[in-house]
């Protein structure tokens, strides 16, 4: 989705050499994604005052276009997000109005969850954002895995002063991303977890995201079915189908 729909790889084109941090990363932003994918999933968002549930559908493809609609619940159906390159609009049709989302809202909330609006337009840009290199490579937690460390390019506009990823060695499966701020305090981890065949590749199927500043919070993304490398033209992600209700 959610910047989350950028992380899912070719697991079965790994080789046994070794590899560098740019291959992995490579393969990370490919994760979920093929050449493009329309998914199906549930997301739970549970804070201090309220919990809610949302089904969505989601198209992506490449790493410039995504298109996202709340299908459930009803008050909230038909609600959706278009990303187009480093752009940004949301559609609610309560009002029947289309809203670009300013830079000054990307660290927003989308849709109330933990994730936000920077983590879509963001999501695949890791390698070209930042220095990147392997930190830690051997056993931790029970398994061989690459620790990979970024930090941003000089010239790079993000908001995250370091991020740090966990990867499974075997078959780079994300076990957990690690953000922290400018001063390098860390804000949030996402967490990889129900690895299993979906779509004809072997994936993590859900993702949680917790703020270290309010543990007992989170938003969880399940995914229920998902398919790859579908045919979906440039055209389908326009302003026009945004506001369309089905899909």
């Amino acid at each position: 989705m959610l910047f989350f729909f950028l992380l899912f790889a070719l697991f079965s084109e790994l080789q046994s050499a070794a590899l560098s941090s740019q291959e992995i990363l490579d393969k990370i932003d490919k994760m979920w994604r093929g050449n493009s994918s329309i998914g199906t999933y549930f997301m739970k968002i549970k804070t201090a005052h309220w919990e809610r549930s949302l089904r969505i559908k989601s198209w992506t493809k490449g790493l410039d276009y995504t298109l996202i609609r709340i299908e459930y619940p009803k008050k909230e159906k038909g609600v959706s997000t278009l990303k187009v390159k480093n752009n940004l609009w949301n559609y609610l049709p309560k009002i029947k109005r289309v809203i670009k989302v300013p830079s000054s809202l990307m660290m927003g909330s989308w849709m109330g969850s933990h994730f936000t609006n920077d983590d879509l337009v963001k999501e695949s840009t890791l390698v070209n954002d930042y220095h990147h290199r392997i930190t830690f490579e051997g056993e931790r937690e029970g398994q061989d895995v690459y620790e990979i460390t970024l930090f941003p390019k000089e010239e790079a506009v993000v908001v995250w002063g370091k991020i740090v990823i966990l990867i499974r060695k075997k078959d780079l499966i994300p076990l957990y991303e690690e953000f922290f701020d400018e001063q390098e305090k860390p804000v949030r981890k996402m967490i990889f977890s129900d690895v299993k065949k979906m779509g004809g590749r072997v994936l993590p199927t859900r993702m949680t995201v917790v703020p270290y500043d309010k543990p007992s919070e989170f938003t969880e993304v399940t995914y229920l079915e998902i398919a790859f490398d579908m045919e979906l033209p440039d055209t389908f992600f326009s302003l026009r189908n945004l506001k369309q209700q089905g899909g």
